[in-house]
């Protein structure tokens, strides 16, 4: 496993990870349904869907309300994703994230986002919460060919932050079965924060160490560091 020495580059996945934006995805949701007249979810359903980036939400939804029919699927989309770009008013940062990423940085650790989520709501979510200049790099779901199951977004999130891109090094911070597959598969060590969207129990997710509180990640990438 490709580990590094200190200043070590550290990715972070967004939804479920370092913010809780399942309230915003979710009346993002129900408003695109209500206007095509279609039955709503509920938020568990929807917190449920999230983690594959917005084609793998909606052919969730889809599924799960029987819409088969290609035209009306392409509408609900296109109307969940004109709300969606700019949603900010109901998700949250999960606490002590801000202090946690700005020790990482004041240590040196080139910092990086790697998620699903389609770039430009990744950006406004970002600069909505002031943190967007502590990456100094974003890949989203839409900035690449291929989405995390795929280890290409990791490596190339580790390789813009100065990681060799054959041999990629670093540390990857998520919350999901999607990011244990990506890390296991680039590979690097997972950190797995264990209050995001995961559906399957902690241990049968493969991970260097699990957190439910952001205080104890500084520590948890130092112990990487040192193992």
């Amino acid at each position: 496993m490709n580990v590094c020495a200190a200043p070590c580059p550290i990715a972070f996945d967004l939804d479920g990870t370092l913010i809780d934006s399942a309230p915003d995805i979710h009346a993002s949701v129900n408003a695109a349904l209500r206007e095509h007249r279609q039955p709503t979810l509920t938020l568990s359903q929807v917190r449920g869907f999230v983690g594959g980036g917005v084609d793998v939400l909606w052919r969730n939804i889809t599924t799960a309300l029987d819409i088969s029919h290609p035209d009306l699927r392409r509408d609900l989309m296109a109307s969940f994703m004109s709300r969606y770009h700019d949603a900010t008013k109901l998700t949250r940062l999960y606490p002590g994230v801000i202090e946690a990423l700005n020790i990482l940085a004041d240590r040196g650790h080139p910092l990086g986002i790697c998620t699903n989520k389609p770039l430009i709501p990744t950006e406004h979510i970002l600069n909505h919460f002031e943190i967007r200049e502590l990456f100094g790099t974003v890949i989203g779901g839409d900035s690449l060919p291929q989405k995390k199951p795929d280890p290409t977004p990791l490596r190339v999130t580790f390789a813009n932050l100065g990681s060799d891109p054959d041999h990629p090094r670093g540390i990857f911070v998520g919350d999901s079965e999607f990011d244990a597959a990506t890390a296991a598969a680039v590979p690097v060590p997972l950190l797995l924060f264990t209050q995001g969207y995961r559906h399957k129990p902690v241990e049968e997710l493969p991970h260097h160490a699990a957190f439910d509180d952001f205080a104890a990640l500084p520590a948890l990438v130092e112990g990487v560091l040192i193992s």
